[in-house]
């Protein structure tokens, strides 16, 4: 379908014998808020590798009716760790340009103000906390104007006034600018006034849908093993 950005048939993963992900099948609309839970080890960022095409897999996947490959400037990702030499006298202004396929000043300016750091693009990335980094690395996502973004838990490390400025800038940049996000996240509760799918995934798809018809304790008790207490709640508005 025109409308579908994403699609995934019958994706199956395997390492060194054993199933990582399962046979899952989904598509992803344009302007949707996809967000992905389920426990650790369930093949989340797996998920995230097989659809830039990072790792070998069974299946298809095709993002804008194409192979990923033909695509990959259309696609701006996070990851769930960014490793560097924080002793390396790099500024964020610097980090973006040479990040930058453009080098266009302009650009780098406008997605600093969209993730609030324009006022620091002369600090070093090396003294940046772990949300301000995380910022400046959505806006380096953000630099070639991708059409689909993939979020690797982007919340990890961050206290809790952080996050909730953090979801705001997420939300920002599906409703104002209409892109396609599909995020890692272990908020459950978080999901329902943030996200229009909810993917449950643990090796299987164990459900995909709108958060508040397939987030259901018993659901959640079947991903996760255990007894989780859900408190539904919107964390923006």
């Amino acid at each position: 379908m025109v409308d579908d950005i994403l699609e995934v048939k019958n994706l199956s993963v395997d390492f060194g014998g054993q199933k990582i992900l399962n046979d899952l099948s989904f598509a992803v609309k344009k302007g949707e808020l996809v967000a992905i839970i389920g426990p650790n080890g369930s093949g989340k960022s797996t998920l995230f590798k097989a659809i830039l095409d990072l790792i070998d897999y069974q299946g298809e996947v095709k993002v804008f009716g194409q192979k990923v490959r033909e695509n990959y400037k259309q696609i701006g990702y996070v990851p769930q760790r960014f490793s560097f030499d924080k002793g390396f006298p790099l500024t964020v202004g610097e980090f973006l340009n040479f990040s930058s396929d453009k080098k266009n000043k302009k650009r780098i300016n406008f997605v600093l103000t969209e993730v609030d750091m324009d006022k620091q693009q002369d600090k070093l990335l090396g003294q940046l906390s772990g949300g301000q980094l995380q910022r400046v690395l959505i806006a380096r996502a953000l630099l070639n104007e991708p059409k689909l973004l993939l979020l690797d838990e982007p919340t990890a490390g961050i206290d809790l006034e952080g996050e909730h400025d953090f979801y705001q800038i997420i939300e920002h940049q599906n409703k104002r600018h209409a892109m396609t996000i599909l995020m890692i996240s272990h908020e459950v509760n978080m999901v329902y006034g943030f996200a229009s799918q909810v993917l449950c995934l643990n090796r299987d798809l164990f459900c995909f849908g709108h958060p508040k018809e397939v987030v259901t304790k018993e659901v959640m008790e079947k991903l996760y093993g255990q007894k989780v207490k859900l408190t539904p709640h919107s964390h923006l508005h």
